[in-house]
């Protein structure tokens, strides 16, 4: 294995940099932080580089020089940088001889940017990828060295897509590891004029409106479930996260508006009119509502 540096802060960081230590894979430093605002999934790698006893570098600014200083004294060949939500400079993508490893769950160049397991679920997509390629000072522009279809199930959540994505990804790595220690890897240049960039998400994205279809809905409480933030709805000035739903398609309502509250089994477990059909709330913030009364 070619000397490295590993980099991350998100729970697939931890995950992947754990296989490959206990697949043998020598890591000879490690730069992760020590809290995050910005990841939900926030995992600082801090822990397992002191069980295995590697070197860490705690930082918010991977581009300043104390954090260089680090991976100069490292003079590392390659860099695996996996869960690191900020832009890597010039003069760190140039340093080591295989270039700096990025990790983008989507099937680029298709699906680049921002959010790419919720915009995957919230699309309603049925299938998705685990892409590594050779970072440059583009958004998930440059070579890619691996990339494998994942199938995305209708029951599929953020966790269980989470969970496929990082089982695939852990055998990907053991596979380019090895070719880039072998001198095989190959590198397959992405067609910059095909594929679209996803755009950040904001709040307004998360909000149900009950006029949407139930799909619509359904797809995007499961986007956002756990680990992530939480679909909401406002009951008032309140805001209600949703974690669980399912839909209920029939004709018997049809002729009710959507937002009416059809049956209050309690308060996390309710029925609500959609454009469609209705939406069975099996798990929320707790909210009393009434049977009768809408949401809007």
């Amino acid at each position: 294995m070619k000397n490295t540096i590993f980099v991350g802060c998100v729970e697939s960081s931890y995950v992947i940099l754990k296989h490959m230590i206990e697949n043998g894979m020598i890591v000879s430093g490690i730069i992760t932080m020590d809290s995050s605002a910005v990841n939900a999934d926030f995992h600082s790698l801090a822990p397992l580089a002191e069980e295995y006893g590697i070197n860490c570098f705690i930082t918010n600014n991977i581009n300043d020089a104390e954090t260089m200083g680090f991976v100069r004294s490292k003079a590392p060949e390659v860099i695996y940088c996996f869960g690191w939500s900020r832009l890597i400079g010039k003069e760190l993508l140039s340093l080591p001889k295989y270039g700096v490893i990025g990790f983008h769950p989507a099937a680029i160049p298709y699906n680049r940017g921002r959010h790419p397991l919720i915009w995957a679920l919230a699309l309603g997509l049925n299938k998705t990828a685990s892409t590594f390629f050779v970072m440059d000072e583009g958004a998930d522009t440059g070579d890619i060295i691996s990339q494998k279809e994942i199938i995305i199930d209708y029951e599929d959540d953020a966790q269980s897509l989470y969970e496929k994505v990082l089982q695939t990804a852990k055998d990907q790595v053991i596979e380019f590891t090895n070719q880039i220690s072998d001198g095989v890897l190959s590198r397959i240049p992405q067609n910059q004029e095909r594929g679209n960039t996803w755009r950040k998400r904001s709040r307004m994205d998360g909000q149900i409106d009950w006029r949407m279809s139930c799909d619509g809905i359904y797809n995007l409480v499961r986007a956002l479930t756990h680990p992530y933030v939480g679909a909401h709805f406002m009951y008032g000035e309140t805001e209600i996260k949703v974690w669980k739903c399912k839909v209920e398609k029939s004709e018997v309502f049809r002729n009710i508006e959507p937002g009416k509250v059809l049956k209050f089994n309690s308060e996390t477990d309710f029925v609500i009119k959609a454009y469609d059909g209705m939406i069975h709330v099996l798990d929320c913030d707790k909210v009393n509502l009434s049977e009768g009364e809408y949401l809007r």
